[in-house]
């Protein structure tokens, strides 16, 4: 049995959940999320609480129950509360900076990189002196947050001898020996 897939989901205060011909839509004040659900999974709504139901013990309806189960539920804190990722640039003449939803990066290259970033996704950059530059995140889109955090930490992934590069807030990199004479 899917142990994910059997936990019930509440839902807070100013949060909607609808259900429409395999579609999932969720409300809140944050935003609108939708998600189509496979044929055979469906989904009970009482009282507040949400569970997620399988047609069969199969392997691919268990993979499906847990899926849908985590989907549905990162909806449901996205569209109340949200979520953040922060990413710290390491490194000499590394600098973040922001206009709207346009992030300016330098990150050792001879030119500067410009990403624009989705409407649901705000950004911040915080550049103290004697620290690392930080960027931070906002979304009610886990998802589209993760991939954004993703595609900022590909430009200069951290190296392993100097440990330079963009990383998330609290990454582990592990670092090699240089060369031994």
């Amino acid at each position: 049995m899917s142990r994910i897939g059997k936990s019930i989901i509440e839902i807070p205060a100013g949060v909607t959940v609808n259900v429409k011909d395999n579609v999932v839509t969720v409300k809140g004040p944050k935003g609108e999320l939708t998600q189509t659900l496979t044929e055979g999974i469906t989904l009970d709504q009482k009282d507040g609480v949400i569970t997620i139901n399988r047609p069969s013990e199969s392997k691919s309806h268990k993979a499906l129950h847990g899926l849908y189960r985590a989907l549905i539920h990162n909806m449901i804190v996205g569209t109340s509360t949200g979520f953040t990722k922060q990413l710290e640039l390491v490194g000499v003449g590394y600098r973040a900076s922001h206009q709207g939803n346009r992030l300016d990066l330098s990150l050792g290259f001879s030119h500067g990189i410009i990403l624009n970033l989705p409407s649901e996704v705000s950004v911040d950059t915080l550049t103290e002196k004697g620290k690392n530059p930080i960027i931070t995140l906002n979304s009610y889109d886990k998802q589209l947050l993760g991939m954004v955090a993703a595609k900022i930490r590909s430009f200069r992934k951290p190296e392993p001898y100097k440990g330079k590069g963009v990383r998330f807030v609290g990454e582990n990199v592990r670092r090699k020996a240089g060369k031994s004479a």
